[in-house]
């Protein structure tokens, strides 16, 4: 793999509960003279998802949205005024339980998906169903990092990609052997991908083409990238 193109998908409208997501995107890369091909990674944003499968919630004006934080948090990790950094039921460590007042009603707020790698799948096979294509999809959705200024969007969900390629016995340039590189390719699709849909462009989707074809197979991010807490130094 030397060359990747990566393109947006305008046009999608505003998606609601109930609504067959995968249709409106197909609908919309077709409209764009864009159709997807076999061997892509779609890249599809939280918010859409959670619209479509209706994870949005009425706030309380008397409490504001703490309250559905700490109901989405399963740990509080620290606080600094409104900001709270929590995990999630899913194993997501991130800001406000990844509840999101962003592009949505005013008095509403989105809640991640139940199971975003189980959303992933779905997409996949809508996709596979409708068109006979197999392609991979991701679950974007945007983080902060610790020790690192800015956001970026990662991979919350995965189906038909590899969510970690392990390099650890192949050699480097020098032939030396690679010890502990692992590469989260979900990540860096998702970060790719967002170069593309912005943050306030209103494009919830894109497709990564010409990725290498060994990593189109099923992946879950809860499973291969989240780090277990045993193996972690920080918590």
């Amino acid at each position: 793999m030397n060359r990747l193109s990566i393109f947006g998908i305008h046009g999608i409208p505003e998606v609601r509960t109930g609504d067959d997501l995968a249709g409106l995107i197909l609908a919309a890369a077709a409209g764009q003279g864009t159709p997807l091909a076999d061997g892509d990674v779609l890249v599809v944003t939280q918010k859409v998802v959670s619209k479509a499968e209706g994870r949005l919630v009425d706030i309380d004006p008397a409490v504001g949205h703490r309250a559905i934080v700490e109901r989405e948090s399963v740990r509080v990790l620290r606080r600094r005024g409104e900001l709270i950094i929590s995990e999630t039921a899913h194993g997501f460590v991130c800001a406000n339980a990844g509840v999101d007042l962003s592009n949505v009603e005013q008095g509403r707020a989105a809640l991640l998906p139940v199971d975003p790698d189980r959303s992933a799948r779905r997409l996949r096979d809508a996709v596979r169903g409708a068109t006979g294509l197999h392609v991979g999809v991701v679950v974007s959705d945007t983080f902060g990092r610790p020790w690192r200024r800015g956001v970026t969007d990662v991979a919350i969900g995965c189906a038909g990609i590899a969510g970690v390629v392990d390099l650890r016995g192949s050699t480097d340039g020098l032939g030396r052997e690679l010890q502990v590189t692992e590469v989260a390719v979900v990540d860096e699709v998702a970060a790719a991908a967002e170069l593309v849909m912005g943050k306030a462009s209103r494009v919830p989707a894109a497709v990564v083409r010409g990725l290498e074809r060994s990593w189109l197979r099923d992946g879950e991010v809860r499973r291969e990238v989240l780090r277990r807490p045993g193996d972690d130094l920080f918590r």
